[in-house]
């Protein structure tokens, strides 16, 4: 006759082997780079703009950039604590020299930054300038 603990255990100890493997695994570690995420710039609105700077980062480190005007692609190339970023062409619109510039800006804080670092659902990318970005977690 087979009893319900025999039954029950090696389905307890499953769930427990599932559930270490996922707090080990580096997609779900809370410190990890945030690839296959989205951030957006911890900054307030611009005076007029509804926008808000954001990076859609895949698994592999490419990267959608949504700017205060332009958009465009590019790359994060990551070994521990060191980030590497390279924009790829921009798509210019029509927007104002101020916020063209302050695109330009951003791009150029991004592509100088040499570290980055994670503290919950924040990533700053450190350079000359350091920028900060929310993990969008919804």
């Amino acid at each position: 006759m087979i009893s319900f603990a025999s039954l029950f255990r090696p389905g307890v100890a499953l769930v427990l082997l599932m559930t270490a493997a996922l707090h080990v695994s580096p997609a779900f570690a809370d410190d990890g780079f945030p690839f296959g995420t989205e951030m957006q710039l911890d900054v307030n609105r611009q005076p007029g703009s509804k926008r808000i700077p954001n990076l859609e980062i895949g698994d592999a480190g490419e990267v959608v950039l949504e700017l205060w005007c332009k958009g465009g692609k590019g790359q994060f190339s990551v070994a521990g604590n060191t980030v590497i970023f390279v924009a790829g062409a921009m798509e210019n619109r029509p927007c104002p020299p101020d916020r063209a510039q302050a695109d330009d800006e951003l791009i150029a804080a991004l592509t100088e930054a040499g570290t980055w670092k994670r503290q919950g659902d924040f990533v700053s990318f450190v350079g000359a300038k350091t920028l900060r970005f929310r993990i969008n977690t919804n």
